[in-house]
């Protein structure tokens, strides 16, 4: 009689020991999914993140509204002056009178630019990135727009941005000026910036620009002497404070508020956004550092 209790006390123990083992290995092949990555609240009012390889929308905050846009209509100014025909990168241009008192009269940023010097194109490029210099955008839309007077060649020039805006599907964009000092219709948003960065960021010359930390030009004066300028540091601060930060654009203003077009590389992976309207340029680099930190943590 023990041994047939015991017997069956043996039985029900390897049974409990089979369904444990059997539990424990569904277990295994059903585990729990790793915890979703929280998105980040950011005090910018439009936010927009995407994977640079594969256009794959991150992140989106109000990311189709429309708003001012401040000095990143010069990711557009640069894209435009970089996809000229047969384009001369070494070629001079003389600073003019008017690109000056543009600057002047609308206490705008500027690379200080002296009337009378032969700039380079290049070097010009760098002047309209790094410190955001209105006197260079407006020296670039003079040299290449299309027309007789200076007026007509700036309107050209605009218009080759709406048409490069219109090309790469930034359907809620206009641009009304060359620098982003707009006349009332100067607008777009954080997922149409971020498409442009991404295109603008294919060109090699643009790329090496926008995540330059500083530069000096030296440049020809009207006398024919070389003079060094004051040396450009760029306005983007996360090309210091991020690991990884490539670029791209900063801009701010009375409508604008501070924003900023980012992107940066980890691991052989890219991410590239906009924040706009955001309060502080400190503010609007903790947001960009935020909407970064939270792309590279998310898996496409």
């Amino acid at each position: 009689m023990k041994t047939g209790i015991q017997g069956i006390r043996i039985r029900r123990a390897a049974a409990v020991v089979v369904t444990t083992s059997a539990v424990l290995a569904a277990g295994a092949l059903t585990a729990a999914p790793a915890q979703a990555v929280t998105a980040p609240s950011i005090v910018a009012k439009g936010g927009y993140v995407m994977d640079d390889a594969t256009g794959k929308s991150l992140y989106t905050k109000a990311a189709d509204t429309k708003r001012s846009t401040g000095s990143t209509t010069k990711i557009m100014t640069a894209k435009v002056v970089l996809a000229q025909p047969n384009l001369n990168l070494d070629a001079k241009v003389t600073i003019q009178k008017a690109y000056s008192d543009y600057v002047v009269k609308n206490n705008a940023s500027q690379a200080h630019l002296i009337v009378g010097d032969k700039v380079t194109v290049r070097q010009l490029l760098y002047g309209l990135m790094l410190p955001s210099g209105c006197d260079a955008a407006y020296a670039l839309a003079d040299k290449y727009g299309s027309g007789t007077t200076r007026d007509a060649r700036v309107k050209s020039f605009i218009a080759k941005m709406n048409s490069s805006a219109k090309s790469l599907g930034m359907t809620n964009t206009r641009f009304d000026s060359f620098d982003g000092i707009g006349n009332g219709n100067n607008y777009s948003t954080p997922r149409d910036l971020t498409k442009l960065a991404r295109s603008a960021m294919k060109n090699s010359t643009f790329r090496t620009i926008v995540k330059t930390k500083t530069y000096t030009a030296k440049t020809v004066t009207k006398t024919g002497s070389t003079r060094t300028m004051g040396t450009w540091t760029n306005t983007n601060t996360l090309l210091n404070s991020y690991s990884g930060a490539i670029g791209v654009k900063t801009g701010s203003g009375p409508q604008a508020g501070a924003c900023l077009v980012f992107a940066a590389t980890r691991n052989g992976r890219t991410i590239i956004g906009t924040v706009l309207a955001s309060t502080t340029y400190a503010q609007r680099a903790t947001d960009a550092t935020k909407l970064l930190n939270y792309g590279f943590a998310k898996k496409v």
